[in-house]
């Protein structure tokens, strides 16, 4: 797949709450990902860390609210999509979030993806 198919099919499962589904389809098995300092789980390696660092994150998820995922922008190997978020967590109560997550694409695979936002939430 090019860079652009995988960035679209990201896009769609992320929409459709196919988060886990996507972690297993489109990511490489050593896959990196990045967020920002200080947060705990900053940096997480390999598929399946990933995948229960995801779902770590849903599972503290109470209820949604509403998001926006937007289309992703691709430029050579690499793709941005702007990610909104309004959510009730379990241990934190109702937050709303924007971030930016970089995905970088090696053989139809995303290697490595970082999400940039304020911590100050």
């Amino acid at each position: 797949m090019s860079t652009k198919d995988v960035a679209n099919q990201w896009a769609q499962m992320c929409r459709e709450g196919k988060n886990l589904e996507c972690i297993e389809q489109l990511y490489a098995d050593n896959i990196v990902s990045k967020e920002m300092p200080g947060y705990p789980e900053e940096q997480v390696s390999g598929k399946r860390n990933v995948w229960n660092k995801s779902k770590e994150w849903l599972d503290n998820v109470k209820e949604f609210h509403g998001g926006n995922i937007s289309d992703p922008v691709v430029a050579e190997n690499h793709f941005s999509s702007k990610m909104s978020f309004d959510v009730t967590f379990k241990d934190r109560g109702r937050q709303k979030m924007e971030e930016l997550g970089v995905f970088e694409v090696k053989d139809g695979k995303i290697v490595n993806e970082q999400f940039f936002y304020s911590m100050e939430q």
